[in-house]
């Protein structure tokens, strides 16, 4: 979900593989002007089969990033919204987790979020990520420790 325009969100889908060759850009790749065709958002059934479609939604307005949020969350998906500004506030709070960025970022944006990028680079997630599940791992394996000693 970004503010650039439609082409610009497709390079930049295809060079970080969102977008694969065999997608059809036509409909993985859509002007978030089809969210609200009248100035109006779309019911949420079609909101819901469109975002479920969809793998690239370009030219969002903040109210935008917030509906498409929403729609992932009705369809049981978990949802991350990364973000800088104080206009990717609601959707970085409405997301199950919001990361926003610790250099460039605003100060609302990082309250709004759950993690802040003190470097602003997206590789510190997938970092934060395998640390996370480590140390979970580690808990299990503690928990399961502590519970088959005391029983």
């Amino acid at each position: 979900i970004t503010g650039d325009y439609l082409k610009t969100a497709i390079a930049i889908a295809k060079n970080v593989n969102i977008l694969q060759p065999q997608d059809d850009e036509a409909t993985a790749a859509v002007d978030c002007a089809r969210l609200r065709p009248n100035e109006t958002y779309l019911p949420k059934e079609d909101m819901d089969s469109l975002t479920a479609s969809v793998r690239v939604f370009a030219r969002a307005k903040p109210e935008d990033k917030l509906e498409i949020v929403k729609s992932l969350q009705r369809q049981g998906a978990v949802t991350a919204m990364t973000g800088d500004g104080v206009n990717d506030a609601p959707a970085l709070n409405q997301a199950d987790i919001g990361v926003a960025m610790g250099i460039q970022g605003t100060e609302v944006a990082k309250g709004a979020s759950d993690m802040i990028l003190t470097d602003d680079n997206f590789c510190s997630i997938v970092a934060a990520v395998e640390k996370g599940r480590t140390i979970y791992a580690g808990i299990q394996k503690f928990v399961a420790f502590i519970m088959s000693v005391h029983i």
